[in-house]
């Protein structure tokens, strides 16, 4: 794995992406999805100017932040369970995969419990896949009317996760439909949301030119997961054992 040459040829392809659409890269933010990876190749990560990463399973990042430099922002992107929310609002500065109330409201007590504020994105299922989490676009707006009221968590945006497609352009309607939810969003608050987390290795250049402020990567800057597998980095099943979010 040549991680600098990765981290090169991802960014020259966001560039490339935003410039297609008339927008300036600072605009996006690479999160390194660092699921089966050991805190030695997160430093070499870090040496390269990464700084987000993004982690599935509350139990394996536990064991990894702590090895890790201490500059690094740590967001959750894996399906969160209720038992693991004061884990999660105290390792993590964002969870990004808020897709019901009753989880609003663990995190919110656990986050008043911590003394703290947590900034949380709403998970939509916009494809309506049973192997996927998040809400139903039409359940967002009550879900979104419940999660904001509630006074220990901060909406600021959405996240989703586009159905596999060898060509990134068949899942170009839902990164537009995720986009024009946000949209239907703000109109309802009356407040801007500044986040949108959707594209991966397979999509995130269509992800871009659709709106995304927040791409999630993980095998091209680190390679296949097979390969760390082999290196004994990355056995563990998923956490709910269907949703990958980070191809």
């Amino acid at each position: 794995m040549d991680l600098a040459a990765n981290l090169q040829s991802v960014r020259q392809r966001i560039a490339a992406a935003c410039q297609r659409v008339g927008r300036d890269p600072k605009e996006v933010t690479l999160m390194a999805v660092s699921k089966g990876q050991s805190p030695e190749t997160i430093r070499a990560a870090a040496d390269l100017g990464l700084d987000l990463f993004g982690e599935n399973r509350v139990q394996e990042a536990k064991t990894k932040i702590s090895l890790c430099p201490n500059r690094l922002r740590w967001q959750m992107i894996g399906h969160l369970q209720s038992n693991k929310c004061r884990d999660a609002v105290y390792f993590f500065s964002m969870i990004q995969s808020v897709d019901s109330l009753p989880l609003a409201i663990e995190l919110n007590k656990c986050a008043g419990q911590l003394a703290r504020t947590i900034p949380v994105l709403l998970e939509v299922n916009i494809a309506g896949e049973s192997s996927k989490f998040g809400c139903r676009p039409e359940n967002l707006p009550e879900l979104l009317r419940q999660v904001n009221a509630l006074p220990k968590l901060e909406v600021h945006g959405l996240m989703t996760i586009a159905p596999y497609a060898t060509d990134p352009e068949k899942v170009r309607p839902i990164f537009r439909r995720a986009r024009e939810l946000k949209s239907e969003c703000e109109d309802l608050l009356g407040a801007p949301l500044p986040q949108l987390s959707m594209g991966m290795t397979g999509d995130f250049e269509v992800a871009i030119e659709e709106g995304a402020s927040i791409i999630r990567l993980g095998t091209a800057l680190f390679g296949p997961r097979s390969a760390a597998r082999k290196a004994g980095l990355a056995g563990r099943p998923r956490e709910d054992g269907t949703d990958s979010r980070d191809i």
